[in-house]
């Protein structure tokens, strides 16, 4: 006998998913929860593994250049560990960062599964991750992780899509608020209020990716009843 979901949107027109409706993004959450345990919150040898490079493996000054950087990574991608293209968005090193990305994860990826199919939310994943995890090393090292590349990725592709295509539902102001956050990263600021670095590359590497898979991928999903 076949079944059919219910609904994410309440009578109201509010969105308000349950994990059935966007098991794709559950499963994301679950190995970052799963990853946090592991690597004792980026603490241990684990985390190592997961990191673009693994920095025990080469001298630190190896990592004080661009050109160091791209040959490091060049020969850790060449020795077979791909993974490391992605793993560390399952890095988290507090539980403010991991619950932060977690909701706007839930909030805005769910949307994504839902509307667009899983296969969009997949593609999004890869595509902003790739961006913003390279482009974060290749400026400051392999000493960052979080999902937060890939959650501006998701709010950037959902905002210009938004715009050909009515069917995501976020506040306006939430782009506003993550692009001023954006250039606020870029200041002394942060780290005054005790947030410490920010991967700022990653969270620019993730929104202009976003950007990009909004204006080249096909329009395609649910509208809003």
């Amino acid at each position: 006998m076949e079944t059919r979901k219910s609904s994410p949107i309440t009578p109201s027109g509010r969105w308000q998913p349950s994990p059935q409706h966007a098991p794709a993004v559950v499963a994301i959450l679950v190995v970052a929860l799963v990853a946090v345990w592991l690597t004792g919150m980026g603490q241990n040898s684990v985390a190592a593994s997961m990191l673009m490079v693994d920095p025990r493996a080469f001298a630190w000054s190896t990592f004080e250049t661009f050109g160091g950087r791209l040959e490091a990574l060049l020969a850790t991608l060449g020795s077979g560990q791909v993974w490391r293209l992605l793993t560390p968005d399952f890095l988290h090193f507090s539980w403010a960062h991991l619950i932060f990305n977690a909701v706007m994860m839930w909030f805005l990826g769910s949307q994504v599964e839902w509307m667009d199919g899983r296969g969009r939310l997949v593609i999004l994943f890869v595509v902003t991750s790739l961006v913003s995890n390279v482009l974060q090393y290749l400026v400051s090292g392999p000493l960052f992780g979080g999902l937060s590349g890939v959650v501006y990725g998701l709010l950037a592709f959902c905002w210009l899509s938004q715009q050909r295509r009515p069917r995501f539902q976020f506040p306006p102001a939430l782009v506003t608020i993550a692009l001023l956050w954006l250039v606020i990263g870029y200041t002394p600021l942060p780290q005054v209020m005790g947030v410490g670095r920010m991967a700022n590359e990653a969270h620019l590497g993730g929104f202009v990716a976003g950007l990009a898979c909004a204006l080249v991928l096909p329009l395609r999903g649910r509208m809003w009843r």
